[in-house]
């Protein structure tokens, strides 16, 4: 697998509207581990769709030396299928199943091929991504989103790919399921392409490819080396604009100064040339001859101020945006010790069980709590989500919840009208807020010009993101309890970012439900509730 490489040459993509995606993009990817990081929107999927032959490019050539295989972000599988049809084995073990019991046909040898371990190799791979429960004949509707996540790249390394292709592996894993995937992938000794917004993850990359207005830059090292590598570039970046924009000044200075010499010199030259009494065709020489010298000395200047501003131009190209949003949250302080949520011997149907053993849970939220929720897949997080939210009414038990004061943040991030723009989505939360004060606001999360008036329904996953957070902290009244289910999947790094600078002004409670752990360091977690098996206990740290 050491030859297996990828090479993308002049490749360029539209939209069947012309919306270009790429144009003449080139670069090669061999052997070992290559993280791809981009802003949403910039086109990774589309590069691993590319890369897979699942897209037809426009222009260009992708050449793949090896077997491919390919997770994309959405598995295309219905629920009706069982794991070993996922898997792509079915027919194999069903010729097994056939020779075992005396079926010698030519055809069922040729089905078999030379896979007579397929069962030992599926078991193992199962085991490796944390599945050890997952049979064969199980259908995939009885399944976890994250157990489908697993099933399928297991699927894909079933086929011993040379080329691996991964896109956001990690989505809906658990902690214990993204640690298998991360022993997996460290072991990988083929050619890995990998998108994914989880930093632990991108951490255990060979080399970080960043994909940036329609270019694609290699660095070497892993996600943190990558992040000081642009960090460097950006104080450079700002330092040589901060330079050239001084050099600009400078030369419209001298430029001016010029000028105003020349000026002095031909009002002086005429004095002198007439108090002189010099004939008018000496005097008029003379005079042609300065005004020839100033504007030779003008053009000079021009040209030097011309240069300057190209420099500055080609300083602004290199500086990167950081994006980060800046926020003072004080009307959502909880004092600490206040009773934002409290539920007493609570219990739930989770499908067609309980959600918690017999007696129910008790859970109380107090000040400015910051809770991270944990627990495997299928265990019931989003659903307790629902509970604390009042969206749910639990079963049997008691709940109490700060009056109107509570936001509730789904995967779905559904809380906004989505036919209304950005600023008439915050009008109707901030019903008391000046216009100008909105449009200030709006202009902190990253929302300026045209922006504010697009359907909130046009936005990107990021866009969406900021413009919920926007109405809901500063929604009247602003919220005391903050529940965030998943809230980095699908988001870009700099998207990731952003939300935790918010999270990290809010000064309520929140409870997140998320397994991803450098994301909750980020955010200060300072208390560890894990649901599992039915009970909801208290860990003291990360714990899946």
């Amino acid at each position: 697998m050491s030859d297996a490489f990828i090479v993308c040459s002049n490749l360029s993509f539209s939209w069947p509207d012309d919306t270009p995606v790429f144009q003449d993009l080139s670069f090669t990817a061999g052997g070992g581990r290559t993280g791809l990081v981009a802003p949403n929107g910039a086109g990774k999927s589309t590069l691993l769709k590319l890369i897979a032959g699942e897209y037809r490019p426009s222009g260009g050539a992708v050449t793949v030396q090896g077997v491919v295989g390919y997770l994309p972000q959405s598995l295309p599988l219905t629920g009706d299928l069982t794991v070993a049809e996922v898997l792509g084995i079915a027919e194999v073990i069903g010729a097994l199943r056939a020779i075992e019991s005396g079926d010698a046909s030519e055809e069922q040898f040729t089905t078999v091929g030379n896979d007579w371990d397929i069962e030992e190799r599926t078991r193992a791979q199962l085991d490796r991504l944390g599945l050890t429960d997952v049979v064969l004949t199980r259908r995939l509707d009885t399944l976890s989103g994250g157990q489908v996540v697993s099933l399928g790249l297991a699927a894909q390394l079933l086929k011993r790919p040379d080329v691996l292709l991964l896109d956001e592996p990690t989505n809906n894993l658990d902690l214990d399921a993204r640690r298998k995937l991360y022993g997996v992938l460290e072991d990988w000794k083929g050619c890995l392409l990998l998108v994914s917004h989880d930093r632990a993850l991108l951490d255990r990359m060979d080399r970080i490819a960043e994909l940036d207005r329609g270019e694609l830059r290699s660095y070497g090292g892993n996600f943190t080396e990558y992040a000081e590598a642009v960090r460097a570039a950006r104080e450079v970046a700002e330092k040589n604009v901060r330079n050239a924009e001084q050099e600009v000044k400078r030369e419209k200075r001298e430029m001016q100064q010029a000028r105003e010499r020349a000026a002095r010199r031909a009002s002086n030259a005429a004095r002198n040339l007439k108090s002189a009494g010099l004939p008018k065709i000496f005097a008029g020489t003379m005079k042609r001859s300065a005004q020839e010298s100033a504007g030779k000395s003008n053009e000079t200047h021009a040209a030097r101020v011309s240069e300057a501003k190209a420099r500055l131009d080609e300083a602004g190209r290199a500086r990167r945006d950081e994006q980060k949003i800046a926020l003072e949250l004080p009307g959502t302080n909880v004092p600490a010790g206040r009773t934002v949520f409290l539920g007493e011997r609570i219990q739930v149907r989770y499908g067609a069980r309980p959600l918690f053993a017999s007696g129910g849970a008790d859970l109380a939220i107090r000040g400015p709590e910051r809770i991270a929720l944990t627990g495997p897949n299928g265990a019931g997080k989003s659903t307790l989500l629902r509970v604390i939210s009042g969206e749910l009414e639990p079963d049997s038990g008691a709940t109490s919840r700060a009056d109107g004061r509570v936001a509730y943040l789904s995967q779905r991030l559904d809380l906004l009208n989505l036919d209304r723009s950005v600023v008439e989505n915050l009008a109707a939360f901030a019903p008391g807020m000046p216009e100008a004060q909105r449009m200030n606001l709006l202009a902190r999360f990253l929302f300026r010009g045209s922006r504010i008036h697009l359907p909130v329904g046009v936005l990107s996953g990021g866009e969406l993101l900021r413009a919920t957070l926007a109405c809901v902290l500063f929604a009247e009244p602003a919220p005391q309890l903050l529940l965030l289910d998943e809230p980095t999947n699908n988001l870009d790094l700099v998207s990731v970012g952003q939300l935790e600078s918010a999270l990290n002004a809010y000064q309520g409670a929140f409870v997140v439900v998320s397994h991803d752990e450098r994301f909750l360091a980020e955010i200060k977690v300072d208390r560890w509730l894990r649901l599992s098996e039915g009970r909801l206990l208290e860990t003291g740290a990360p714990v899946d």
